[in-house]
């Protein structure tokens, strides 16, 4: 686990680079990060994705950000080219407080992985 202030300093540098990138002027929340990290696994680029395509968008990315923790593992590609995951262990029973720390450490990670922090 990252330290909780390496944590914080970190993820403000991530908010600051994809909302600078991607927010039009906005601060971007943890919920706008996660929908175009799944954007970017699918690799489509931009297009306009319905309701139900923007939540699956972000349960591939919440998929790709929990592997390297070991709660999903990828499966395979669709016939449309949508990645898909298996539960290879249950995540555990956790406050929102520390859901919302959780992901914020796996986006950290995964944007240290792609060299952005």
């Amino acid at each position: 686990m990252i330290g909780t202030e390496n944590l914080k300093d970190n993820w403000e540098q991530v908010v600051k680079i994809i909302s600078d990138r991607f927010g039009g002027g906005e601060k971007l929340d943890l919920d706008a990060i996660i929908y175009l990290i799944g954007v970017q696994e699918l690799g489509v680029g931009a297009k306009k994705f319905g309701k139900d395509e923007k939540l699956n968008l972000m349960h591939i990315a919440i998929c790709r950000l929990l592997e390297p923790y070991g709660y999903y593992e990828f499966d395979f590609f669709d016939d449309e080219g949508w990645p898909h995951y298996k539960v290879k262990e249950q995540l555990p029973v956790l406050k929102p407080g520390e859901q919302s720390v959780l992901m914020k450490e796996a986006v950290v990670q995964y944007f240290s992985e792609k060299d952005l922090v």
